[in-house]
């Protein structure tokens, strides 16, 4: 039973973070994701600082406020003239350090360290289940994971063609009145809350694969964003899939090795894509020679 506990975590955090990972790459902002995994460190010790509770729906919202301060703070630096990967590395740094320092100032004694923050483990999502009135309901993970995913896909589903329109064209979708902020920082937000979602599972380092892979591994392979959409869930599963398997054989982390068959599939786009792929290229000059 553990072991279908592990691979729908792992499908829902791949199906989270490939929806939204589609858009970053699209914008050209995948590193964002990297940045907002580390810097809403600081907003989870607060939250657990006032809570005392780990699974407190304030830390998820201190998370949220965290995950938007570093896209204002990226924002405005670049607005004042400082390069993109720059002000990324400087607001990151600086909060992730603010939140490594408060963990060892005030949740020293508690299990909140970098094996919590940092590297997780989807291995004992079956544990941390969620008792209700008596009653096992299953792994919080999961029941996290899904109103994660509902909310997700509810938000894209109904702004879909704002964020597409965002996404290819943002002074296009400026001119004919849609609100170019707002859509940014929502995406922003759901991105926060998929990250904070993730970090029991996979943590807040290799959600950040989950986040870039599958979408890029998709872009390689199509130009059509509903179908990039579909094909981004479609690899993260699938190296849920692969990943554990290796896992088991290897006797490795799991979710290291989900990345690692990300990064897998990644290669074969990008060597055997059928528009993009390099050795697919190559056959097509051969044959026109």
């Amino acid at each position: 039973m553990s072991d279908f506990w592990i691979l729908l975590t792992g499908s829902l955090v791949a199906a989270c973070c490939g929806i939204l990972g589609v858009f970053l790459v699209l914008r050209k902002m995948a590193m964002i994701g990297d940045a907002i995994s580390h810097s809403v460190m600081p907003g989870i010790v607060i939250a657990f600082l006032l809570s005392g509770s780990r699974d407190s729906l304030l830390m998820m919202f201190a998370a949220l406020l965290f995950g938007l301060l570093t896209t204002f703070l990226i924002q405005m630096f670049q607005q004042s003239g400082i390069q993109a990967d720059a002000s990324i590395g400087v607001v990151f740094t600086a909060l992730f350090a603010i939140g490594v320092v408060l963990v060892s100032l005030y949740a020293r004694q508690v299990h909140l360290d970098q094996d919590a923050i940092l590297y997780g483990e989807i291995a004992y999502v079956h544990w941390n289940l969620w008792v209700l009135g008596g009653i096992n309901m299953g792994p919080k993970a999961v029941w996290l994971l899904g109103f994660t995913l509902l909310v997700i896909t509810t938000v894209i589903g109904l702004f879909y063609k704002q964020f597409k329109l965002c996404a290819f064209d943002t002074a296009l979708a400026a001119a004919i009145g849609i609100p170019v902020a707002f859509f940014h920082y929502l995406l922003m937000g759901l991105v926060s809350m998929a990250t904070v979602s993730s970090f029991e599972s996979v943590g807040a380092i290799l959600v950040v694969g989950m986040l870039i892979i599958p979408a890029s591994t998709a872009y390689l392979l199509t130009d059509r964003l509903g179908v990039m959409i579909g094909l981004s869930v479609a690899a993260g599963i699938a190296s849920t899939f692969l990943g554990y398997g290796a896992a088991v054989v290897l006797d490795a982390s799991i979710a290291g090795c989900m990345v690692c068959a990300a990064s897998f599939l990644f290669v074969a786009a990008f060597l055997f894509s059928p528009s993009q792929g390099i050795i697919v290229k190559k056959l097509r000059l051969r044959q026109l020679a």
